[in-house]
């Protein structure tokens, strides 16, 4: 499978992901971009799918549907379902709650379309309150292949790491990072994920001792966890 991005509104992320002949489109606000591609391409729009409720990732479902006639395929059925294929080729769906209750991630390939739960350098913001479930779906997230590219719903990249360099300034990794950044393909390695992303790195000794610092809790990676997300 491959993937193609397309960039919408400011900073929202749409994805195409597709085969030699079928796609489906995720997140789908570029209607028009995508529907172009998808006709250039000699490619049949199969399905329309969406990583969760927020109306700035399902604002182009309704009239991608109807202009393609693709298939809707609801966040119920992913969820149950936990799985598709395009051309024989299975895309597995994960339930990842946290940032909403219905939020997914597609994984293919060596691909995560994670949404608003995983972003290139940060996180989505807890909008469920469920900060210990939010929890465990990144720790899960965290398990897949370092080599794993993130395709994120938004572009947050240098705001996020600005914030991380308000963490750790001496953090050489956070420039390293933002020198790979591509405004027209936004995209990191879960690995690279790791080295700067705060949020991932609740069990690294380095923000263990800043968090100590600052007086929060330290003593399990859910204490670690929750200060970090009180900061």
């Amino acid at each position: 499978m491959k993937i193609k991005q397309f960039r919408y509104s400011s900073d929202n992320l749409s994805y195409l992901v597709y085969g030699k002949s079928s796609a489906l489109a995720i997140d789908g606000g570029a209607v028009e971009a995508i529907l172009s591609f998808v006709d250039e391409h000699g490619l049949q729009l199969k399905f329309v799918a969406n990583t969760h409720s927020h109306p700035d990732h399902t604002v182009g479902t309704k009239n991608l549907v109807d202009r393609s006639g693709a298939e809707y395929l609801d966040n119920r059925i992913l969820r149950e379902n936990k799985e598709l294929e395009i051309e024989r080729e299975k895309i597995e769906v994960f339930h990842t709650p946290g940032h909403t209750k219905d939020s997914l991630c597609f994984y293919t390939g060596n691909a995560l379309i994670s949404g608003d739960t995983l972003f290139n350098g940060t996180i989505g913001n807890c909008f469920s309150g469920d900060i210990g479930g939010f929890f465990k779906s990144v720790k899960m997230l965290m398990t897949f292949p370092d080599e794993t590219v993130i395709y994120a719903g938004h572009d947050y990249v240098k705001a996020s790491m600005m914030f991380a360099k308000t963490l750790e300034p001496d953090n050489k990794d956070i420039d390293i990072f933002l020198e790979k950044y591509d405004s027209g393909h936004v995209c990191s390695v879960l690995l690279d994920e790791k080295k700067v992303n705060p949020y991932l790195r609740f069990n690294d000794e380095k923000m263990t001792a800043l968090l100590r610092k600052r007086r929060l809790q330290v003593e399990t990676e859910e204490d670690r966890w929750n200060s970090l997300m009180s900061i």
